[in-house]
């Protein structure tokens, strides 16, 4: 007998570095508002509908294993 398949969700947090000041910040990547940089308040990333407009550089985090 086969495991029942468990769907993933859609959604996830991105690392989003600024592109002003280079710090890094986790982002929603289905925001409904708009996410700004704690650190210099430069716009990170905007809703478009479902998923959002990331307008800062998105960084792979390290693979858990």
């Amino acid at each position: 007998m086969s495991e029942p398949v468990i769907p993933r969700p859609k959604s996830e947090f991105l690392q989003v570095e600024c592109p002003d000041c280079n710090k890094v910040q986790r982002v929603f990547n289905h925001a409904s508002t708009e996410v700004k940089c704690l650190v210099c308040n430069c716009l990170l990333a905007k809703p478009a509908g479902g998923k959002c407009k990331i307008l800062g550089k998105i960084v792979e985090p390290e693979k858990k294993e």
